[in-house]
């Protein structure tokens, strides 16, 4: 039996964790990347061979666009090595940081730091990871609520967010020849370590942001981790070019 395989970048904390957790579940091989956190990378690997998967776990800085070929190399190795195979079958763009400014007080370099982690980044890695990607894959971007809603604080990070949203929908169509899916999630609130943890830790800030969840909650990371098993599965397959809101209806 074969096994699909996917590579999620940040896969060793937060929401990359838990997407890496259910997609292994559901016998699909994991590629993971991590950026210095190697000793959760080996945790997350060692989790998901308890549970009767396989994951390998690759260093990779998504800013350091120069590393890409490297990377690209490394990926190919492993796939030979540790799975047999030449090609991968999802990519999910997951990488990220969160950065609060204000408009008026942000800086060149803030800037410039969401657009190689959110977006330069993603692009040209993607770029370099095609030829190894299996024709028929799906490739999934994370986007954030902040592009639909608003809060002070967040502008730079939604404006490279919505960014996101628009490159999928335009590599869905120049993809679709080789019949790659390309789709993007929102995940709105997830009590994670994203921004210091504050919605997961502060109980005041997360009962307020659950009073604007029409679920009555905050969003956990196994809510996500799920969702995106679920849109890379076959069940699945007919959308592209779409953005999925994973938010428990949030600010709507």
């Amino acid at each position: 039996m074969t096994h699909p395989i996917a590579l999620i970048t940040g896969a060793s904390r937060g929401l990359g964790r838990h997407m890496a957790l259910h997609l292994s579940r559901r016998g699909i091989h994991i590629i993971g990347t991590y950026r210095s956190g190697a000793a959760q990378a080996l945790a997350l690997k060692q989790q998901i061979e308890a549970q009767g998967g396989k994951a390998t776990m690759l260093a990779l800085d998504i800013t350091d666009t120069a590393s890409f070929q490297a990377f690209s190399e490394a990926v190919t190795r492993t796939l030979l090595t540790d799975f047999g195979r030449e090609r991968f079958d999802f990519l999910v763009n997951n990488a990220g940081n969160g950065l609060f400014s204000n408009f008026i007080d942000a800086t060149e370099e803030q800037f410039g730091s969401l657009v190689a982690t959110h977006l330069q980044g993603p692009v040209f890695l993607t770029q370099r990871l095609l030829p190894l990607m299996q024709d028929g894959g799906r490739i999934l971007n994370v986007s954030s609520g902040f592009v639909r809603f608003t809060l002070p604080g967040y502008s730079l990070y939604a404006a490279v967010k919505a960014a996101v949203e628009v490159l999928t929908r335009y590599m869905a169509v120049e993809l679709g020849s080789r019949q790659i899916r390309v789709n993007a999630i929102v995940p709105g609130a997830i009590a994670t370590d994203f921004g210091g943890g504050v919605v997961r830790d502060n109980q005041d800030v997360n009962a307020f942001v659950a009073r604007g969840i029409a679920l009555g909650r905050v969003g956990l990371p196994d809510d996500i981790g799920a969702a995106v098993a679920a849109i890379l599965s076959d069940d699945m397959a007919w959308a592209n070019g779409t953005t999925f809101d994973i938010s428990g209806g949030q600010l709507l």
